[in-house]
């Protein structure tokens, strides 16, 4: 049987929250938070495993984007036929190679390797907490500012499409909803974050969608 998250019910959202306020999204609010981080609690939400194999190391690159109309920030469609998470809304991202120095570096590469991101044109902010998925991956977020034009390039052997959501639509919990299904016994619980544009709706959820409650609970502390 396929799963199919947009078919399960939603049971709430966090509109009760703020959202962050716009000036705390742009670039010089972002350096400063990410060089004197305040006191904060991250959201863990470790995903049940369903996958038995040894844990992963990955890491992923969340570009934000400045504009005259606010920051964005990059997502990916992966592509249909990849092993893991096919066709699901993700960052630039993936595995961490014994090459690689570091988590950044990792991110940096995959980035480079998906999308066409060179890294020299990468200013790297700093990395959140990790995040371990059903998978078996745990996924070290990297946060990262581009403000030069950049013209992506996805590699369609892990790509299937490149675009841009609003970082202020992301921020605001009002958009944050909340679903629990029970499979196998247990009780599944995840984020969606549904975003339309001119192509149609944009189903964040899951792995990405737990990532970027991290990012509003550091923004917003």
């Amino acid at each position: 049987m396929i799963f199919n998250p947009q078919a399960v019910p939603v049971v709430g959202t966090d509109r009760h929250l703020p959202a962050v306020s716009r000036e705390r999204l742009l670039p010089a609010a972002l350096r400063k938070r990410f060089q004197h981080p305040p006191h904060w609690t991250p959201e863990h939400r470790p995903e049940p495993r369903f996958m038995d194999r040894a844990p992963r190391q990955a890491s992923v690159l969340l570009v934000v984007l400045p504009h005259a109309d606010g920051p964005t920030l990059l997502l990916t469609q992966r592509s249909a036929h990849l092993p893991t998470h096919a066709g699901q809304i993700a960052f630039p991202g993936g595995k961490v190679d014994d090459a690689d120095a570091d988590a950044a570096a990792a991110a940096l590469r995959e980035a480079q390797e998906e999308v066409g991101l060179a890294p020299d044109r990468v200013e790297v902010l700093g990395q959140l907490p990790t995040y371990t998925t059903g998978t078996a991956f745990i996924i070290t977020p990297v946060v990262a500012l581009v403000s030069q034009p950049v013209q992506w390039q996805a590699n369609p052997a892990e790509v299937d499409e490149v675009f841009e959501v609003p970082l202020s639509f992301l921020m605001n919990p009002a958009h944050h909803r909340r679903h629990h299904h029970h499979w196998e016994g247990r009780t599944h619980e995840w984020y969606s974050m549904p975003y339309a544009d001119a192509q149609g709706e944009r189903f964040i959820w899951g792995a990405t969608a737990g990532m970027l409650r991290n990012l509003y609970y550091f923004l917003s502390a």
